[in-house]
């Protein structure tokens, strides 16, 4: 009989298990680019991760212990630990997989993308100024929307583009559930109180920051490694 403990557990491990095992395949050969990937990912682990502790003592969210080994480091489940490494993992390798087998398709339309974004994340810094999950998330992706577009430009800004649109569609599976369930629960006072089914909206651009981060590290580790 199915235990509910182990349900953040499993969605880890099913999210971690085919794209680790895809690593090796030779067209996309991941695993060579582990170097780049594992500091990128150790990095903006960190940020997240005090981010999360942050959020979570000021009752951004919570975490429903039905589905939860009850393995808590400082007010964190073992299990949110493992997400920030674990989904940027499938992420990424999504992200390698689009530049093998598709090359510059966002090239073009990419600088015009991130203005509207840019746009979008200033809006609603300005109108939700006083939502805590807002507030913190709109901002910072702006800034580093920025950084992104200015140090790396218009090329590395297109797969990133591509790889967020089509990641949207393994995020709405797995944060559906994590919502859905749910797994974790949100303080609908902190946030815009939109949600794309049972998915704050705010979600959609927390899941854009980590991306973010994620290739903007990889890209520059990968820029500047001797055999770039």
């Amino acid at each position: 009989m199915w235990d509910d403990h182990y349900t953040y557990l499993l969605i880890n491990i099913v999210t971690i298990v085919p794209p680790f095992l895809m690593s090796f395949d030779k067209k996309v050969a991941f695993y060579k680019n582990w170097k780049f990937l594992f500091p990128a990912i150790f990095f903006t682990a960190v940020v997240f991760i005090i981010w999360d502790i942050f959020k979570t003592a000021l009752g951004v969210w919570d975490f429903n212990p039905k589905y939860l080994l009850g393995i808590y480091i400082v007010n964190l489940p073992i299990e949110e630990w493992m997400f920030f490494f674990t989904i940027p993992y499938a992420v990424m390798f999504i992200y390698e997989c689009l530049i093998a087998y598709f090359k510059d398709i966002f090239y073009r339309p990419a600088p015009y993308i991130t203005i509207v974004f840019l746009l979008l994340l200033l809006a609603g810094s300005v109108f939700y100024y006083d939502r805590i999950y807002t507030i913190i998330t709109f901002p910072f992706t702006f800034v580093f929307l920025l950084i992104h577009h200015f140090v790396l430009g218009r090329k590395v800004a297109g797969k990133f583009w591509f790889t967020y649109f089509v990641h949207l569609i393994p995020f709405l599976i797995v944060n559906g559930i994590l919502t859905a369930l749910p797994v974790v629960t949100y303080n609908d006072a902190e946030n815009i109180g939109c949600r794309i089914f049972t998915i704050p909206v705010e979600d959609t651009i927390y899941s854009m920051l980590l991306l973010l981060m994620n290739v903007t590290i990889y890209e520059r580790l990968k820029q500047h490694s001797p055999k770039s």
